[in-house]
């Protein structure tokens, strides 16, 4: 009975927190962009590390922006590339090439961009990742929305390709919901999170935080980590752009094994988090995802924890299920909500694993094994 008690506290926990996520999600409105007035000097730094295959289309993708050409500067910052990805870059004449030339160390992402933002000419700094391709107002829509709100740092939707494989269904649709999270407490000013397939800071404020120093040791972190420094100087201008012009696609890792790498190196970031908000709120996921964990293994004594695991599994499926389909909605991925309920288990399984292993391990990122 303990056992039954503690997966129902922490099921009410998990639930209004969700349905605070839910209520915040859809009570922040789409932007729609009506300045049209462009000022702002825009350096878009992607860093590229063996992306031969994707480079190319993101390239050509930044060529068709309708923000004026003339404002905007796009610099690849090639990361001890062994592929094609440097000649495909020095094939696009206003393309900037840097190639990174640095010791052994443990984020080589930040090293990218803040050799990008080094060599920049911009006023802002826009991060995205070489796997991915914006809409052609992509741009006119983060400026826009910077022009009438004045923000210094800009959280924007990332939204992941699929195909009907369960591996990328899954994290599609995995991805979605902590997208419709990220806005949800972004525009509450309750978490500092974002994807830095898809962010936007002023390079002046970039410097006035003193870049990456203090979190330049770990592996991941260049969006979130940074996010936060920002965060603390500008707590009222950190803000996050609702919009689906503003919405940048990325591709699904292609094997699980990448899967969970990925998900590992997020996790990994967890504890050295300076915003302490997360702590509670990552505590309580974990704890309500490790119950099921506890009902399954209960049941080898008693067979009818199985049944109240089942059953935690509709409740956890309806709690989610408003969030989900409002996120769905508006990534218009609304055809992969048949597949929700079924998709419980391995979220549940995916939560533990990585979670564990995110504190604990290292993993494999991009051909490195990293702490």
């Amino acid at each position: 009975m303990v056992l039954l008690f503690v997966c129902g506290l922490l099921f009410l926990l998990y639930a209004i927190l969700v349905l605070y996520y839910w209520h915040s999600w859809k009570a922040l409105p789409e932007y729609a962009p009506a300045v049209n007035h462009f000022t702002a000097k825009v350096s878009v730094i992607i860093p590229a590390r063996n992306e031969e295959k994707h480079i190319g289309r993101l390239l050509k993708a930044l060529q068709k922006q309708t923000y004026p050409e003339e404002l905007v500067e796009v610099i690849v910052v090639d990361d001890h590339s062994t592929d094609r990805t440097a000649e495909i870059v020095r094939s696009f004449e206003k393309v900037k090439l840097i190639s990174l030339n640095s010791d052994v160390i443990n984020s080589y992402k930040k090293k990218a961009i803040e050799t990008g933002i080094a060599a920049a000419q911009g006023d802002w700094i826009v991060t995205t990742d070489a796997d991915c391709v914006p809409a052609e107002n992509w741009l006119s829509t983060l400026f826009d929305f910077a022009e009438e709100n004045k923000p210094v740092f800009i959280a924007a939707p990332v939204v992941m390709n699929h195909d009907s494989s369960v591996l990328q269904l899954f994290q599609a649709m995995d991805f979605m919901v902590l997208q419709a999270i990220t806005g949800a407490v972004v525009s509450r000013k309750q978490l500092t999170m974002c994807n830095g397939a898809n962010i936007a800071y002023e390079k002046k404020v970039f410097h006035e935080v003193n870049g990456f120093a203090g979190i330049d040791q770990i592996a991941s972190g260049d969006d979130m980590l940074l996010m936060h420094k920002i965060w603390k100087r500008y707590p009222e201008r950190v803000l996050y752009l609702k919009a689906k012009e503003a919405i940048i696609a990325t591709e699904p890792q292609p094997t699980w094994r990448s899967f969970f790498n990925q998900r590992i190196r997020w996790a990994g970031k967890a504890g050295k988090y300076e915003d302490k908000r997360f702590t509670p709120v990552l505590l309580l996921v974990y704890l309500f995802n490790v119950s099921f964990v506890a009902l399954f293994t209960a049941g080898f004594l008693h067979d009818q924890y199985w049944m109240y695991m089942a059953g935690l599994w509709v409740l956890k499926t309806l709690v989610e299920l408003p969030l989900f389909t409002a996120a769905a909605r508006f990534f218009d991925k609304i055809s992969t909500l048949k597949w929700f309920f079924f998709f419980q288990p391995l979220h549940i399984v995916y939560t533990v694993l990585s979670g564990l292993l995110g504190q604990i391990g290292s993993y494999e990122w991009k051909g490195r094994r990293v702490k």
